[in-house]
């Protein structure tokens, strides 16, 4: 049986540096996850801001994920490439910890950049900018310690008999 007979390891499956900060460029939301006061894991997705090597997101103060990071810092990111133009199949998660924030000087440069990352328009960033500034609002910055990627293309390249399936009709000429 040789190296590439199965699926056991992924190790060379990876996204390089490149392929990494063009889905974080493009994408714009994230399955953002954490451990509840009960210890479970629990995640939602949420929009992110990408910035010097850190994640930037916001959510209002009453959400259950602001006392939780509060009690535990620690959170987990995974952004995936599915309805971005580099197709589907390309995922990386991230590990690390969050700081809460809600001082207004962070608040000033954070709103307007996370508004214009997504909505481009200017006018659309500034309403959206708006209604982002309310009183009871957090900015949950998260600073990656680790990081796992994956791009299905490279699994599927080193398999190519089992991406073709010759009895889908799609592959038929």
């Amino acid at each position: 049986m040789s190296e590439h007979d199965n699926y056991e390891d992924l190790t060379q499956c990876g996204l390089d540096d490149t392929q990494e900060a063009e889905l974080l460029r493009i994408q714009r939301e994230c399955t953002f996850m954490w451990t509840n006061k009960k210890g479970e894991a629990f995640g939602v997705i949420m929009s992110f801001l990408p910035k010097d090597g850190k994640f930037w997101l916001t959510c209002a103060e009453r959400r259950a994920r602001v006392p939780a990071l509060r009690r535990f810092p620690r959170a987990s990111i995974c952004v995936n490439s599915t309805g971005t133009s580099l197709g589907t199949g390309k995922t990386v998660t991230y590990k690390g910890e969050c700081v809460i924030h809600d001082s207004r000087e962070i608040k000033d440069w954070f709103y307007p950049e996370f508004a214009s990352h997504l909505r481009p328009e200017p006018e659309a960033a500034k309403v959206f900018q708006n209604f982002l500034d309310s009183p009871e609002r957090v900015v949950i910055e998260f600073t990656p310690d680790y990081a796992l990627s994956f791009d299905s293309a490279l699994m599927w390249a080193r398999s190519p008999e089992a991406a073709t399936n010759k009895n889908d009709p799609r592959n038929q000429s």
